[in-house]
């Protein structure tokens, strides 16, 4: 990340142009540019040079980072002062991974390890004593979420959780992936998750039929959220530095929430999604799971770009910021931030005194009051004008049956291989059936979205009719008519619930940290076969929501909001989830 790139300026609060709704199959969806303004900064935020100054610091001899929490700065201090290698993070990882993941509380959190790991960050290290790091990414671990292609001469397969597509070979890695390559980062394995991105019927976060039910270290089987389940409790307990994930409506934030982490889900064109199994062009987007913003933003900053397998990615600004420069501590100081209490809060909702999920209701009050102290002005109620169209709508659900169908089997059809022979939807759902002792154990036998979804007929005007009310319920009459009506900066909302709806159908922004853990006394409830939600020492999460590619906003206000709760510190998971594998058990071994 260069220190040159521009830094954005804060977003004009009035609503960007409308979106053009009605287009053809993989036609730009995001026109126009929106305006900026300037940043309000009370000190200078960190940026890319700055970042990379501190992971230059000679350590001397300092204590090796504690894996559960360290940062990538923490990383790259150890690597550059020689204190370990890349090679000695893998194998700590490895093992981390090994003591948790199918042994002891078997978390699931990861389908497979990278075979290839180990020599890529020997190379990496040679590198780095050669000719110096790449960047700040430079022999760091990241696990992806098993629905992003990897090379198979790489050793690992690509298969949303399904067997269906165990050993079949994709024709290249997916955008993102290359993207890490090229930043200097390894791959160290993929993240178990809910299988097909829970696009395949009436079933737990976090099952697959390759991985099992996963489930957050927080508490024992508790419900990890999803789809994006493996990556965020490997992340949590740092089974990995970092993490990629995918979001269609929720599947980043929720699971950010749901295991104490700092997530962002972008705008859908910021991040390529070429090479990643779909759901919907229109609401499919890939982003960071880390355990600080810092982190996140170091890792989007890398991601983010054009792309010209995803022609959605030549919508975003010309410039694609250098989202460190976000950190700001202050950022929040004379933000105008609204809380859409219709819908998502009031009383038909689960965090009111009465609602299931109260105790999270009590924290957002309690975090409305810090953001305040932090120098913004809370405009409470800002409700969206659609709010309850939203709820009722079946819109979404059209949209994404359809474009499930089409995208899946083109994703199919494109495979160099699959030995299960499935090359249609059609097929998927002949393989689950036939092969029920894989796919469909008792109580996860559902199929029905893809039952549903097989039985759309294309792009028909019922659809282009429902992608065009989306658009307008998620953006014009949603989030963009609340920030333009109230003067607002974002909006703030749990991370839990529905909240990340309205963001999902609109392809809008959602940043997400943590807020707080349910008490010791909560009421315990069955969220699947295997799971319970909510469950004492849980953790959930707070989100800020914003306009078209306002990420470096609302990386600003949730940065400034960490920093001064650091939430996360808070609380741990439970005594058996927490690895004790660390750096001195594998350097020189």
């Amino acid at each position: 990340m260069s220190s040159s790139v521009q830094t954005p300026a804060r977003t004009h609060r009035t609503c960007p142009m409308k979106l053009l709704c009605r287009t053809l199959w993989c036609s730009v969806i995001f026109l126009g540019a929106l305006q900026t303004l300037s940043v309000h900064c009370l000190r200078t935020p960190f940026t890319a040079s700055t970042l990379a100054r501190e992971a230059d610091v000679d350590t001397g001899d300092a204590p090796l980072p504690d894996l559960y929490e360290a940062s990538i700065l923490e990383l790259q201090n150890g690597l550059d002062a020689g204190q370990f290698t890349s090679v000695d993070l893998v194998k700590a990882y490895f093992a981390r991974i090994e003591e948790v993941n199918l042994q002891g509380p078997a978390l699931r959190a990861v389908l497979e390890i990278n075979p290839s790991a180990l020599e890529q960050a020997a190379s990496l290290d040679a590198e780095r004593t050669t000719t110096g790091k790449r960047g700040l990414l430079h022999g760091i671990p990241v696990l992806l979420k098993d629905n992003m292609a990897t090379i198979a001469s790489e050793g690992m397969n690509t298969t949303a959780g399904s067997y269906a597509l165990l050993g079949s070979v994709v024709p290249d890695d997916a955008g993102v992936v290359k993207k890490l390559r090229e930043a200097g980062a390894i791959i160290l394995g993929k993240g178990n998750l809910s299988e097909f991105a829970r696009f395949r019927g009436h079933l737990p976060s976090g099952w697959s039929g390759r991985g099992g039910q996963a489930s957050s270290a927080y508490y024992p089987h508790a419900d990890p959220c999803g789809s994006s389940s493996g990556p965020g409790i490997a992340t949590s307990i740092g089974l990995t530095a970092v993490a990629l994930g995918t979001e269609t409506d929720g599947s980043i934030t929720c699971p950010s929430g749901n295991n104490n982490l700092a997530g962002i889900k972008p705008t859908v064109g910021l991040t390529s999604r070429a090479g990643v199994i779909p759901l919907s062009e229109h609401q499919d987007t890939v982003g960071p799971m880390a355990r600080s913003m810092t982190d996140a933003a170091i890792v989007l900053s890398l991601i983010a770009g054009t792309d010209p397998n995803d022609n959605f990615t030549f919508a975003q600004p010309s410039v694609v910021p250098d989202y460190s420069q976000a950190l700001n501590p202050n950022a929040l100081y004379k933000a105008r931030i609204g809380v859409p209490r219709k819908v998502f809060l009031d009383n038909e909702s689960n965090f009111t005194a009465n609602g299931s999920m109260s105790d999270i209701g009590v924290a957002f009050e309690n975090a409305l009051d810090v953001i305040r102290a932090l120098g913004a002005t809370i405009v409470d109620p800002a409700d969206l004008p659609s709010a309850e169209a939203i709820l009722s709508s079946e819109n979404e659900t059209l949209v994404i049956d359809t474009d499930f169908k089409i995208q899946i089997n083109a994703w199919l059809e494109g495979l160099v291989s699959n030995p299960s022979g499935v090359r249609s939807l059609a097929d998927l759902i002949a393989f689950d059936d036939a092969n029920p002792s894989l796919e469909e154990p008792m109580n996860y036998t559902s199929q029905s979205q893809f039952i549903d979804s097989e039985a759309t007929t294309g792009y028909t005007d019922a659809y282009f009719q429902s992608l065009t009310y989306d658009y307008e319920l998620g953006g014009a009459q949603g989030i963009d008519a609340a920030l333009e009506m109230f003067d607002l900066d974002a909006l703030v909302l749990p991370a839990q619930g529905i909240s990340a709806t309205p963001a999902a159908i609109a392809g809008y922004p959602v940043v997400t940290v943590p807020l707080g853990f349910f008490p010791s006394n909560v009421t315990i409830g069955s969220a699947g076969p295997e799971t319970v939600y909510p469950a004492p020492g849980v953790p959930y999460g707070i989100s800020f929501i914003g306009t078209a590619f306002s990420e470096f906003d609302l990386i600003g206000f949730a940065y400034a909001y960490e920093q001064r709760t650091k939430t996360r510190l808070g609380g741990k998971a439970f005594p058996a989830a927490i690895p004790k594998t660390q750096l001195r058990d594998v350097i020189g071994k």
